[in-house]
């Protein structure tokens, strides 16, 4: 493992870094804008298809095989991998079940 040499780190310029919010806001606005709200669907869409997308390679499915297993169709899975659209919950429940897997949700602890 490499060390790193604390001295040669500007922590006043790491300091004056804008933090991902910042960066989000000043690109789509602030939380609760429009810009911003539709920017998190799409990531949320985005991040939701690229589990899909990796638990269905994990259980070496194919999109045809995985849409077969949901009574879904190819160009749908596509679309939900791709982050072009999601899923209704019932179907994503579908998803999870034909890929062997479970949905456990838990409080959130800030």
């Amino acid at each position: 493992m490499n060390n790193i040499d604390r001295k040669k780190i500007n922590v006043d310029k790491i300091r004056n870094y804008p933090t991902v919010n910042e960066l989000l806001d000043n690109k789509y606005g602030s939380v609760g804008t429009v810009a911003r709200e539709k920017f998190t669907e799409q990531s949320n869409a985005f991040f939701t298809g690229q589990l899909i997308e990796t638990a269905r390679k994990n259980a070496h499915l194919t999109q045809d095989e995985l849409a077969k297993l949901v009574g879904s169709n190819k160009s749908y899975i596509s679309r939900i991998e791709n982050g072009k659209t999601e899923p209704k919950v019932s179907t994503f429940y579908r998803i999870v079940g034909a890929l062997g897997l479970s949905v456990d949700l838990n409080p959130i602890h800030y």
